[in-house]
């Protein structure tokens, strides 16, 4: 059974155009209900929870009133990050966590994304199912088993006390100061929160949301701010999130970003130095630098690689029994502690890092030599498919043949945007650009 609707990340898109409207909400809202609420019974419980965008309120009431349609009972937490949604999907015993966010896109697109009762983001096969379930009849409740629906007021704080219990017994953050660029998304209390109270001082950025700025030239995929904030203040250290607070990037003392490669390098050693690092194995997708890979087999250990999509991680860590994973672009997954990327969670780990080795940010944020790599994305139209172009085609042969034992090309569309992603890692630096640049131009001439 194939999916339509979901992509790499849930269901995404513009609010207010298909698929993200209200309408569609409320009837994949019900759909979701009569999949995880099918034994007609009443009690079961789905928790939601969102970021900051304008949208995030006519999702949530188009949601909840799909689920309550079916019998669902709701519980509203209000803007969290997705890991919190994940965590208290299992602490509260839901049958379904729903997270309302679109991450790192801008304020005028939205998603919604699944949880099931273990916390884990659904399946493939799950989610195409519900899907099914959105043209079958939605098997409304008898009005006297309409679910209710309540707020969860203290949610924040039930995952900031998960989340500081992750940080080294005895071990604080005083005389640190640490800049925290929130990105005007879901954790813009809590994060700042956490680190204060771990005793931190703290100088946050990007927590003043207005339900349009989020990501707005602040968070993970734009740390001009963050940098600029450090090196003004004289900060040891910065930890960048995005809208949704799953993924992070880490600034050094001067300014200077470490991308989750970097991330977890460091984590992979330490971890595999404490003897719990599982079977030796890091988890990280095809677009993981090959850097990284070299450095690993340095050290003894072991990368796999999995497609694109934090999600694709998690079932490969889940499958090995593998427990850390994650993505260059700054998701971190730590199954010991959560059950998907927590950007909030990677940054104290990284400051755990500082605190027990005395260690600048600099001195463990450059952990193996990057071999060059040049990414770039061309959006095409509504319908189009330029990767079936025989001169794309041809294109990415000929480029293919060019990298034969030089390096390696990788080219792919979004799951979440109607983007073509090329990608390439080459040391000869011509050879690299004229690859890449010649594959562009192919696939945005025919788009």
């Amino acid at each position: 059974m194939s999916r339509k609707l979901f992509g790499t990340d849930g269901v995404r898109g513009t609010a207010n155009t298909y698929p993200m409207t209200a309408d569609l909400a409320l009837r994949l809202g019900a759909a979701a209900g009569r999949y995880f609420g099918n034994d007609g019974a009443n009690g079961h419980r789905v928790v939601i929870g969102k970021d900051t965008r304008l949208s995030g309120y006519m999702f949530e009431n188009a949601l909840t009133a799909g689920l309550t349609s079916t019998g669902m009972n709701v519980l509203l937490l209000g803007p969290v990050p997705t890991p919190a949604v994940g965590m208290l999907t299992t602490t509260m015993r839901a049958d379904l966590g729903i997270m309302i966010s679109a991450s790192h896109n801008p304020h005028h697109d939205n998603g919604i994304k699944f949880f099931g009762p273990d916390g884990f983001k659904l399946s493939d096969a799950a989610e195409a199912e519900i899907e099914a379930l959105l043209e079958g009849d939605p098997a409304y409740a008898p009005a006297d088993r309409i679910g209710r629906a309540k707020r969860i007021d203290d949610g924040r704080f039930r995952y900031a006390e998960r989340v500081k219990s992750t940080f080294p017994a005895g071990k604080h953050l005083t005389g640190l100061k640490v800049v925290i660029d929130c990105a005007n998304g879901a954790a813009y209390r809590v994060a700042p929160e956490v680190l204060w109270e771990l005793g931190a001082e703290v100088i946050p950025v990007g927590v003043a949301p207005n339900g349009r700025n989020i990501n707005e030239k602040c968070g993970s995929t734009s740390p001009a701010l963050a940098a600029e904030t450090i090196v003004a203040h004289g900060a040891d250290m910065g930890i960048c999130l995005d809208g949704d607070a799953d993924r992070v990037m880490i600034l050094d003392e001067t300014g200077k970003v470490a991308d989750g490669d970097q991330i977890m390098a460091l984590m992979a050693t330490r971890w595999a130095a404490e003897g719990r690092l599982n079977h030796g194995t890091l988890v990280a997708t095809v677009m993981s630098n090959l850097g990284l890979e070299r450095f690993l087999q340095g050290k003894g250990l072991r990368l796999e690689r999995t497609a694109v999509g934090d999600r694709y991680v998690v079932e490969r860590m889940r499958k090995g029994g593998f427990n850390l994973g994650g993505e260059q672009s700054g998701h971190i997954v730590m199954t010991d502690y959560a059950t998907t990327g927590d950007g909030l969670l990677a940054g104290l780990q990284f400051l755990a890092a500082m605190v027990e080795t005395g260690r600048k940010a600099s001195e463990l944020a450059r952990n193996f030599e990057t071999v060059p790599q040049m990414l770039k994305n061309v959006r095409y139209g509504a319908g189009q498919d330029p990767l079936a172009s025989k001169t794309v085609k041809d294109a990415i042969a000929a480029a293919e043949a060019d990298l034969v034992g030089k390096g390696r090309l990788l080219i792919r569309k979004s799951g979440t945007e109607p983007l073509v992603r090329v990608m390439a890692e080459c040391e000869d630096a011509g050879l690299l650009a004229r690859v890449v640049d010649g594959i562009v131009a192919e696939v945005a001439a025919a788009s």
